[in-house]
């Protein structure tokens, strides 16, 4: 958690040199889980290497709803923040570098930076910067074709496409791994317009 922090905000490193210790850093294969579905979010994760992904099951169909790489922290928000169970699993699809820092701590941290005015605003301005791409996402899912979503992830996150397993992708523009092969192949030979 704290990486991705001290270097935006170097002026509070006092902050974050206290809490370094309280991290748990881990070295863990693909197809870890980080947390289960139904459990309580104790830790805030923090991707040093890998890849992430969050998941739900439906009626035993794992449907993918974001990924997560490199330099980014994550966790089940509503389960950690409201202590209520998690609505999707976290797990990792590479060999990843993560580091947990436990809940008590994330809530001593944010108490002592509440009165740190730039810090109020960072967090303001990545909370906005996050609903917005959620909000996004769920847009493009109502709006676009499986077509124009593939398409969109080629043209905005293409290390996507480079990094997950295809039937991840597939999950999370919510179609078979057939019909995604059907759009890649029609990409590849020019077939799909938009």
């Amino acid at each position: 958690m704290l990486f991705h922090f001290r270097n935006k905000f170097p002026k509070l490193n006092t902050y974050w040199d206290k809490y370094m210790p309280f991290q748990k850093r881990q070295e863990i294969p693909a197809k870890t889980i980080l947390l289960d579905e139904g459990k309580v979010s104790q830790n805030y994760i923090f991707i040093e290497k890998g890849c992430v992904r969050a998941f739900f099951n439906n009626n035993g169909s794992e449907k993918t709803v974001q990924f997560f790489f490199e330099d980014e922290g994550l966790t089940s928000f509503d389960s950690f923040v409201n202590n209520v169970p998690s609505q999707f699993t976290i797990e990792t699809i590479e060999p990843s570098v993560i580091y947990l820092l436990p809940k008590p701590y994330v809530i001593q941290l944010m108490n002592e930076l509440s009165q740190e005015p730039d810090f109020a605003q960072m967090i303001l301005q990545m909370s906005a910067q996050r609903q917005t791409h959620y909000i996004n996402e769920f847009v493009s899912f109502i709006r676009d074709t499986p077509e124009q979503r593939y398409q969109n992830l080629l043209t905005e996150r293409s290390h996507i496409i480079q990094r997950v397993p295809q039937h991840y992708i597939a999950s999370y523009l919510g179609i078979s791994t057939v019909h995604l092969s059907r759009i890649k192949s029609k990409l590849a030979k020019g077939k799909l317009h938009f």
